[in-house]
Formats: structure tokens, C-alpha cells, sequence
């Protein structure tokens, strides 16, 4: 499907007009966006604007990295969209020159379907025809860089529940937890330091005429890319920070358990010794004959034990 806004020289706008009906000189600038076209639409990026064979190629076949080629009279960026449910990259990718703007993306995206609601509400309005491509191109980039917000935001409440849960839930699941969060960090950060690195290109370029009068509005998405970088370190930071105290917890309460279990059998060893001696069955065995021989061992078995765990307890063991 490919939609078209046309920005007429009398400023007026127009809607639905089939791209090979638009003649470039016609208007003052022109919005393509395809969305899942068909190999008919697409081969429109060579046959109808005769984009640079490279570009079309990134664009057709490969999720490329975020970033931005120049060519002679056309700007070809690559950005992405995150899907804030499984955060599953989306590629879109933007042809700008000075009268056209093309969009690329193989799913409806609703960062895309915003972005071209604030166009049209602003064309609609003339604030936004003197900007033209460029000021197109930066509305793109504000609504894709917008989502990954609640992507982090929603990563952030789950982190405060799991700090929240620590003392309820084993230490296993809370380890689960914690790499699953910082996996998926990790994904976000595959996403937002390319992007923020495209921006920086962006913001310093002398390639893209006209940014000058643009340039604020562009320095704001990559400080909000700056801002998602800083809260995503933090973040794994906080998520490392947990991973190492619940391993410290763990180990102290496997030599907890440990040494309770030494204990025990510091006690039965001596005991286990006793009952071995006199369980050998000799003829000759001094008190094997004698009446009070049984109740006698069994109550110096039970003073050795009492013994034991009386001198543990004094040197701290039972702490």
C-alpha cells in the first residue's frame, strides 16, 4: 500500500493521489509511504524516484543497523521501531531530498500512522509546509525515538517489583528474573545507542541543506536517546548489583546449611565410633557381660553429645 501527501505550490494540501499521477514540479513537496508494498510498488523506488541501487538494496532485503548514507540529492536513513510487547526490531527506512520524502517499512507501525496524523493536522493548519521534508523527517524520528520510552519504563516497574518481591520468592526465580531483565536491556541497547549515534551524525551533519532552522528540534530526540542511553546503563547497573547479592545470598545460605550440617555430623562421629566398637561382637569385650552395660554407653553417649553441642554453641557455631 503506498499513501501520498501532497503539498501544493499554493500550500494547500492533497490527499490519496496516486503516485505515478504526481509530477514533482507540481508541488512544494511530497510525502510517499509505503507500507507492505507489493514488488509492483516497490519497484517504484528505481522505475518513478531512481534512487541509488544500494540504498534500494538495503532497503528490499536486509535489517540493516541504524544509520544514514549520503548521496547526491538524496539523504537514505535507516532507523528502527520497537515493538513494546516482545521488543522485536522494525526496520523503517526514509528517502529525503528537498521536495520528497519517502517512507519504507514492511508493517503498520503505529509510531508511522502518528506521525503521519501530525503532518497532516499541521498541513492542515500550514505550520508545518515551510519545514517540508525535513520537518517530516524529524516528526518520523520524534514518534519512533517516543515509543521506546514506555518499552523502558515498563522494564524499570518490573525492576521495582522484583526488589519488591526478594524477600518472598527463592533466590532461583529471582535470578531468572534478573537475566531475563537484562536481556531484554540488552536488546533495548542494541536499538537506542545506534539510533543515538545516527542522531549525533545528524545533529553535526553539514550534508542536509536547510537543518540549520531544524536543528534544535533534532538535538531533542538525541538528548531523549542520550537520556534512554543513561537510564539503560543504570539499569543494568541496578540488575548487576542485584545479580551479585542474590549469589552472596545464596552462598551464605549454602554454608549456612553447610556448616549445620558439619556440625550434626562432628556430633555422630564420635557416637557412629562408640556403637562400631561395641557392635563388633568379640567374646572377650569389657562390659559386654556386665547388666548395666547398654544403659551405662547409652548415657555416655548422650552426655558426649550434649558435651559436644554445649562447646559448639560457646565458640559461635549455632550463630
Amino acid at each position: 500500500m503506498i499513501r501520498t501527501i501532497a503539498i501544493g505550490k499554493d500550500h494547500q494540501l492533497k490527499l490519496g493521489i496516486p503516485l505515478t499521477d504526481i509530477q514533482p514540479d507540481e508541488y512544494e513537496w511530497i510525502w510517499a509511504d509505503f507500507c507492505d508494498p507489493t514488488d509492483e510498488e516497490a519497484a517504484l523506488l528505481d522505475t518513478y524516484f531512481h534512487f541509488h541501487p544500494l540504498a534500494i538494496e538495503d532497503c528490499l532485503y536486509v535489517l540493516q543497523r541504524p544509520k544514514v548514507d549520503y548521496y547526491e540529492d538524496v539523504h537514505f536513513f535507516v532507523l528502527h521501531a520497537l515493538d513494546p510487547d516482545h521488543l522485536t526490531v522494525q526496520e523503517v527506512d526514509l528517502f529525503m531530498g528537498y521536495r520528497f520524502l519517502v517512507s519504507y517499512h514492511k508493517t503498520q507501525l503505529e509510531e508511522l500512522d502518528q506521525a503521519w496524523e501530525r503532518v497532516v493536522q499541521h498541513a492542515r493548519e500550514r505550520k508545518i509546509w515551510a519545514r517540508g521534508t525535513l520537518g517530516a523527517t524529524y516528526t518520523v524520528m520524534d514518534k519512533l525515538v517516543d515509543q521506546y520510552f514506555p518499552c523502558l519504563f515498563r522494564i524499570e516497574d518490573e525492576l521495582a517489583e522484583l526488589e519488591n518481591r526478594s524477600r518472598s520468592e527463592s533466590v532461583e526465580e529471582l535470578m531468572n528474573q534478573v537475566f531475563e531483565l537484562r536481556s531484554r536491556l540488552l536488546k533495548l541497547r542494541r536499538t537506542i545507542v545506534p539510533m543515538r549515534d545516527l542522531m549525533y551524525r545528524v545533529v553535526n551533519s553539514e550534508h542536509i541543506q536547510g537543518q540549520g532552522e531544524h536543528k534544535a528540534y533534532f538535538t531533542d530526540i538525541y538528548d531523549h536517546l542520550l537520556k534512554l542511553s543513561d537510564m539503560i546503563d543504570a539499569d543494568r547497573e541496578m540488575t548487576a548489583d542485584l545479580r551479585d547479592s542474590y549469589i552472596s545470598l545464596n552462598s551464605n545460605r549454602m554454608n549456612a546449611i553447610m556448616k549445620t550440617l558439619t556440625v550434626i555430623t562432628t556430633i555422630f562421629m564420635p557416637l557412629t565410633l562408640i556403637a562400631g566398637i561395641y557392635g563388633m561382637n568379640f567374646q572377650f569385650m569389657p562390659e559386654l557381660r556386665w547388666k548395666y552395660g547398654y544403659f551405662a554407653m547409652l548415657a555416655f553417649m548422650l552426655l558426649l553429645g550434649s558435651g559436644m553441642i554445649y562447646w559448639f554453641s560457646r565458640r559461635g557455631w549455632f550463630r
